[in-house]
């Protein structure tokens, strides 16, 4: 039955069987006549071909039975959704004799468009394929950046604990001479305030006087003459 089909794609006429391409394979998909419209020419057809979504409006679509592989027809693509492919039949009277063109009819279906858009839907899918794999890359670099970044943090947390340990305990000793140097001049201190004292106690011992008597309150009476 498919050999009918690829005898239909313009196979040569010898007699070696020539295989068909990926490419075409890729581009022939079944599909179930749900509706037609006589007075537009158009047609709806059900399949769960999954590449059709290549199809652009326009696109050239062939299409045979069953029963007559060689005799085929041509329809235009109008519209598509994820399982509908509505087609508009140039020569709709003419392909329902030659396909037997009928609702529920089992028909399959080719087109050279969708044939290149796999072809170039292939090669920007290598192209998107390469800038995965290197987005990936520098997304496995970054995420492994920031698995460390708990590491750095607590390697960070223990070099300052460290230096503030350290810090502390040099903040202690500075403290420590500091109390010590009070406690030497304070020594020095109160020697010198007591060697002072016991000069202002020898002065005070050997001062002498400029006058015998002092002035006191019998001195205000001129009466008494007490004062030379």
């Amino acid at each position: 039955m498919m050999m009918g089909a690829w005898t239909a794609f313009g196979a040569p006429t010898s007699t070696t069987a020539v295989s068909p391409s990926p490419a075409t394979t890729m581009a022939t998909f079944p599909g179930h006549v749900s509706r037609l419209n006589d007075t537009g020419g158009l047609m709806r057809v059900r399949s769960d071909f999954k590449n059709a979504k290549f199809l652009n409006r326009g696109d050239s679509v062939e299409f045979w039975g069953e029963v007559n592989p060689q005799a085929r027809c041509v329809a235009r693509v109008e519209a598509r959704s994820t399982l509908y492919l509505l087609l508009r039949v140039p020569e709709y009277d003419a392909c329902v004799r030659r396909v037997h063109l009928t609702v529920g009819a089992y028909l399959h279906f080719w087109s050279r468009d969708l044939e290149n858009n796999l072809v170039t839907a292939r090669e920007l899918v290598e192209i998107l394929m390469k800038k995965r794999m290197a987005l990936l890359a520098k997304k496995r670099h970054h995420e492994r950046d920031l698995e460390g970044h708990g590491e750095k943090v607590a390697a960070t947390n223990a070099r300052y604990e460290l230096l503030k340990r350290k810090l502390e305990a040099e903040h202690q000793k500075s403290l420590g001479d500091l109390e010590d140097e009070k406690a030497q001049k304070f020594v020095v201190f109160k020697q010198f305030e007591a060697r002072l004292n016991e000069v202002e106690s020898k002065l005070e011992s050997y001062r002498v006087h400029d006058q015998n008597y002092t002035l006191d309150r019998w001195a205000l009476d001129p009466a008494l003459h007490i004062k030379k």
